[in-house]
């Protein structure tokens, strides 16, 4: 009997180390909302260059701009929607949104993707556009992979499907877009809606 709750006590000891040292409030229905932000992002994208620009991005200035604007927006509302949810929900479960396990996985995040994001603006302003779409799913999976250590351990597989769709994009660019819809946009509402029913819903 007491071996018993002496593991117990051993359980329950590693699950409050894991907890303290590990930031557990992502929002699963952050992922979702973030999927359908790309999916509507995309599509009005793909409606501005085959509608003002007869389908080569390149050749206008005005629409390649008007894309990245498009970009940044399906990135702010996404950063924005997480902040809120996640806040929410840590409050709901009376977590520190604030901590050193949350500091440590907003540095792990932002050290490939600020470094992805300055090396993709490099080469769009020397015009060379063939491989940003490969680059923001490397530089994005690399970012979930690293951040994965001080979160849920289950957003490394997300980062490592965006990672091999980031290589296939590489090896197909004429699949960019499509690549990229998939990764930012469906598998965000597959990854989400998985984790919002695996941590979010009370069992």
């Amino acid at each position: 009997m007491e071996s018993k709750d002496y593991l117990k006590d051993i359980s329950e000891i590693k699950d409050l180390m894991n907890k303290s040292s590990r930031f557990i409030s992502l929002s699963g229905i952050s992922g979702i909302l973030a999927g359908i932000y790309a999916l509507i992002g995309a599509a009005i994208a793909y409606w501005l260059v085959t509608e003002y620009s007869s389908g080569i991005l390149i050749l206008n200035g005005k629409i390649f701009r008007l894309v990245m604007l498009d970009l940044f927006l399906i990135a702010l509302f996404s950063v924005v929607t997480g902040i809120i949810l996640t806040t929410r929900k840590a409050k709901k479960n009376g977590a520190n949104i604030w901590d050193t396990s949350s500091r440590r996985l907003v540095i792990n995040f932002l050290i490939p993707l600020v470094a992805g994001g300055i090396y993709i603006l490099v080469i769009l302003n020397q015009q060379k556009y063939g491989q940003t779409g490969a680059l923001m799913l490397l530089f994005y999976g690399l970012a979930l992979v690293n951040a994965s250590k001080y979160s849920i351990g289950d957003i490394r597989y997300l980062g490592f499907i965006q990672i091999i769709l980031g290589l296939i994009c590489a090896w197909l660019p004429g699949y960019g877009f499509w690549l990229w819809v998939f990764g930012f946009g469906f598998m965000h509402i597959i990854y989400g809606t998985w984790m919002h029913f695996k941590y979010d819903v009370k069992k």
